[in-house]
């Protein structure tokens, strides 16, 4: 792609196996299959289309679903496939790109020949990667927040946002509203639910055999969880006052209180890449191999997350991070993540290598997230006012509440694989170790970040 705005990453939940979405091409005009969050299509009937833009598909999209002035910046369109997606600039041209599919595929993908011959991409409707969670809030039109919902659903439930048990339940009972109505005492709701689960849940936490409660139980969840607890917060969702039938008609507080409760997960909105990291070394040989993550990026940071445990292994702000990328001209392509950290109770250095082909995409999209956040800071200021709504003054970099003990959401540095190190004078010297100044000079320049140098201790210093 020609820029950080061309964001590419993992594919997701959305992800469907279309063959195209052009289902006819003639000399002048070609049908064009639009996909949605919930898997509903938007056929357009456009001329020339080899040359139309994204922008111009992204405004016939908007004038058939008849959104407001807000869509062109909530969502944008996206190239996707099984092995790689794309959100587009407004400049793109989707036709060209998708004729280059192939092309992006073995640029960008480990993917074998054989499917890289059969892959194709579909062109997919969803939330903007730049879209700020403050201006989220303050949309109201329905269908907007039903599409926004839609896929932070499709992403919870393909495990793709980790969750913990509570945060599930929570977030199943308002699939549940959304899905079934108002909660009716008395009524079969239970059998409902069991029927349906992996539309509510995620489907790791579905696991048949010895039943929800024991697949709950076996990854850590506290009694009481899985079905019951579902029902017991589908009990506790909050109705709107009104008749039955205006609080029927009314799904919009459910798609924002859905919303919301996604605003707390540090990885919401983020774009996807695919990635692997090295293991720990085990054992008497020191045996470690390598484990497949996902890194998130967004406005807020970096998340590395384990794709098949389901928690995050490592969460930066970018205040808290440098980072750089070799390509494959130079070694294997990798993305290098820099952060402050301690060896056994000493500070010290953490380097953490990403072993990615799209390792040159997820840096130019860090530095243009910092671009945009940078921009967005004096705006987001005046938008606050001078106090917060409780009267106190704002926190633009306050974090986030303190998350339960365990959640999957905190970071596990004891997973990781990194090098330990300090700098002194030009010489890099491994660690048992301490810190002193960054291994790279791109990284986040704000007074309030907390991106510290640490001074070498000569005693704790061995050559690398």
């Amino acid at each position: 792609m020609d820029g950080p705005e061309g964001s590419t990453g993992q594919p997701g939940p959305a992800d469907r196996s279309h063959r195209s979405s052009v289902s006819s091409v003639g000399a002048r005009a070609a049908d064009v299959l639009v996909y949605l969050a919930d898997d509903s299509m938007v056929p357009l009937a456009v001329e020339n289309l080899p040359s139309l833009s994204a922008h111009e598909l992204h405004r016939a999209i908007r004038e058939v679903l008849q959104l407001p002035d807000i869509a062109l910046d909530a969502f944008a369109l996206w190239l996707v496939s099984p092995l790689l997606e794309v959100q587009l600039k407004p400049k793109h041209q989707p036709y060209k790109l998708g004729r280059q599919w192939q092309e992006l595929l073995l640029r960008f993908t480990d993917a074998p020949d054989d499917d890289v011959a059969m892959d194709e991409p579909s062109l997919q409707f969803r939330r903007n990667v730049f879209f700020p969670k403050r201006r989220e809030l303050q949309i109201h039109d329905k269908e907007v927040l039903r599409l926004l919902y839609e896929e932070a659903k499709g992403n919870v439930l393909a495990a793709r946002y980790p969750c913990d048990v509570e945060d599930c339940e929570a977030l199943g009972a308002l699939v549940c509203r959304v899905q079934l109505g108002p909660y009716q005492p008395g009524q079969p709701a239970a059998c409902a639910l069991r029927e349906k689960l992996d539309s509510f849940l995620p489907a790791h936490l579905c696991k048949r055999g010895h039943g929800l409660f024991a697949a709950l139980r076996g990854r850590g969840a506290k009694a009481g969880t899985g079905e019951q607890g579902l029902l017991n917060a589908y009990r506790r969702v909050q109705e709107a006052a009104g008749s039955d039938s205006e609080r029927e008609a009314a799904l919009s507080p459910h798609y924002r209180a859905y919303l919301l409760k996604c605003h707390e997960l540090p990885f919401y909105g983020c774009a996807f890449f695919h990635g692997e990291i090295d293991k720990p070394a085990q054992g008497f040989l020191h045996r470690g191999g390598r484990k497949p993550v996902s890194v998130a990026i967004s406005l807020d940071g970096v998340h590395v997350i384990d794709c098949r445990e389901k928690h995050v292994l490592l969460g930066l702000r970018f205040q808290e991070l440098s980072w750089d990328h070799t390509s494959p001209e130079e070694e294997e392509s990798v993305l290098w993540l820099e952060f402050d950290g301690d060896n056994e109770g000493t500070p010290v250095n953490k380097l953490l290598k990403i072993y990615s082909k799209q390792a040159e995409l997820m840096s130019s999209l860090i530095e243009y997230c910092i671009e945009l956040s940078q921009a967005a800071e004096p705006a987001a200021s005046q938008e606050a006012g001078p106090t917060s709504a409780s009267g106190s003054s704002p926190a633009p970099h306050q974090r986030p509440q303190l998350r339960r003990q365990g959640s999957v959401v905190c970071s596990r540095i004891q997973h990781l694989s990194t090098i330990d190190y300090v700098e002194e004078g030009e010489t890099i010297r491994r660690v048992k170790p301490k810190r002193s100044t960054s291994f790279f000079s791109r990284q986040l320049s704000l007074g309030q970040g907390s991106y510290t140098v640490v001074q070498p201790a000569a005693d704790s210093l061995e050559q690398g």
